[in-house]
């Protein structure tokens, strides 16, 4: 039964894609049209920080082609993402205003950990073989313009992420640079980027043994779905068989190279720097198998669009890497797993408990999630000044899946469970760029997170069961333990005092079993 057209609209450091979708809960997602036009303003944006008008109207001249084939296919919706060139902007809001006036169309921009995740959700539209290889120890590599994402996956979950600086296009722009030849390319990208990987290796790869690497990229991947190396699974390589194609590549000249694999000899040198890239992580994870699925973030707009709207149901759970990847970052930072579970379990019953009370959504309920998980991440700096430095932990440490946004959200949540809250009209910089809402939903979960907390004071997990309920005035907290609550009682005042200036509700603890 047909269902919907969606154009996915992909403005990248080195191109602008259009990708037009028929989505429908029968057939889920299908491509009906794929445009791509190449449009360097990756190169601009690192070294200067601006879009020159030159390009801006280019851009604008290709997102009307765009919008009239939008037209011809009777798409209904759209969503359009910049990403790390149009992110590293400094005069972006102009330049968004600029583009909606002269088109119609509003370019929204992902941040880094969004845009990733999205790449994540894409490979999920072939997700028999996804699934089949992130069942083994695998790195998925996926190699933007301005950076790369390595991530781990072990046993069905994600288990570390980080962001490297060596995107494609910057590492290009550092070879012409240097004026690098094409035969030195190999000898002086691997040397940018093991620099990097060394310290990823010693984080993250000690002691790990990764069967499989999956590749997410404009260059590599193209040629992987095209041409195979050896195996007759399309978009598949072993080690050995990427390795000798490569080496092939490289004693070609870039026209005969272009002309072998059919691309535009302009395509060639940085088809050059991406299958470096992934030779050196084929080396520094010892990975024996290749799989690079011919994915784009296209593709990831239209799974997140179609998932949203019911048309297809994800079979992976995403949700659980974004909480295996905070767990991932306490364990780094030495938190304690049973005081996370404990204060979890209370803060997540409360909020489950008093819905019509907060009004939130379930996406705020993984923000409270996520900050009981890192409440006390900040310790490995100071016991003193535990609020401010998890705080910090927590801007500067990407969380796969959460929007610069969100990031913030949770990261003040978890430093006014500690320290003294701040309001709106503080003119506080760590609320700059956000919204009364935004504000309010801090509000509302650290009141939460203040109660368990404070049900948990002692960190000695004394109750086995916790129950909430709104009777009148009071939220009435059942705990079900015979241990010696005396501390958790005198001391739960102060915490509840801030629920009940939020939500008009003071909690009070009711013991059911008494010494």
């Amino acid at each position: 039964m047909f269902g919907e057209v969606f154009a996915a609209i992909d403005v990248g450091s080195y191109e602008m894609a259009l990708k037009i979708f028929e989505l429908s809960r029968k057939k889920g997602v299908r491509e009906l049209d794929h445009i791509r036009h190449r449009m360097d303003i990756g190169s601009e944006t690192y070294a200067k920080g601006r879009i020159s008008n030159y390009h801006v109207d280019e851009m604008i001249r290709i997102l009307l082609e765009f919008k009239k084939t939008m037209k011809e296919y009777g798409a209904t919706h759209y969503q359009a993402y910049g990403t790390s060139a149009v992110r590293e902007t400094k005069d972006i809001l102009v330049v968004q205003d600029l583009i909606e006036q002269r088109t119609g169309i509003h370019i929204d921009i992902l941040s880094n950990s969004e845009q990733r995740f999205l790449d994540y959700k894409s490979i999920a539209l072939k997700y028999d073989q996804f699934k089949e290889l992130i069942s083994k120890p695998t790195a998925i590599i996926d190699i933007g313009g301005g950076s790369i994402q390595l991530s781990l996956f072990e046993k069905d979950t994600l288990v570390a992420t980080q962001n490297l600086r060596t995107g494609v296009l910057r590492l290009h722009s550092t070879m012409e640079q240097v004026h690098a030849t094409k035969f030195k390319y190999n000898e002086l990208v691997s040397e940018l980027v093991n620099s990097q990987l060394s310290v990823f290796s010693k984080l993250y790869l000690k002691d790990k043994n990764i069967e499989n690497l999956i590749v997410i990229d404009d260059y590599v991947s193209p040629i992987m779905q095209r041409i195979q190396m050896g195996t007759d699974r399309q978009g598949y390589a072993t080690r050995s068989e990427y390795l000798k194609f490569i080496e092939k590549a490289n004693s070609m000249n870039s026209l005969e190279v272009a002309k072998k694999l059919n691309i535009p000899e302009d395509n060639v040198p940085l088809l050059y720097v991406s299958s470096i890239l992934v030779k050196c992580i084929l080396e520094a994870t010892k990975a024996e198998n290749l799989w690079a699925p011919g994915i784009t973030l296209c593709d990831g707009i239209a799974y997140e669009y179609a998932e949203k709207k019911k048309f297809i149901q994800s079979p992976h759970d995403f949700e659980k890497d974004i909480i295996a990847c905070a767990q991932n970052i306490s364990k780094r930072f030495m938190g304690s797993k049973s005081r996370r579970e404990t204060l979890s379990k209370i803060a997540l019953t409360i909020f489950d408990s008093t819905k019509k009370l907060h009004g939130l959504s379930d996406r705020d309920r993984l923000l409270l999630q996520i900050s009981t998980i890192l409440h006390d991440c900040g310790k490995y700096i100071s016991m003193v000044y535990l609020g401010d430095c998890s705080y910090n932990i927590i801007m500067s440490t990407e969380i796969i899946g959460l929007s610069h946004v969100e990031r913030a959200i949770v990261a003040n949540v978890v430093r006014f469970n500690h320290e003294q809250f701040e309001y709106y009209s503080s003119g506080n910089d760590r609320f700059e760029g956000m919204s009364q809402e935004e504000y309010l939903r801090i509000a509302k979960l650290t009141a939460i997170i203040r109660v368990a907390n404070g049900l948990d004071r002692t960190h000695k997990q004394k109750f086995k069961d916790v129950t909430v309920a709104l009777k009148d005035k009071e939220l009435v907290i059942n705990v079900d333990t015979s241990a010696d609550i005396t501390l958790e009682k005198g001391l739960f005042n102060n915490r509840a005092s801030f629920f009940e200036e939020v939500f008009g509700v003071r909690p009070v603890i009711r013991q059911k079993k008494m010494l």
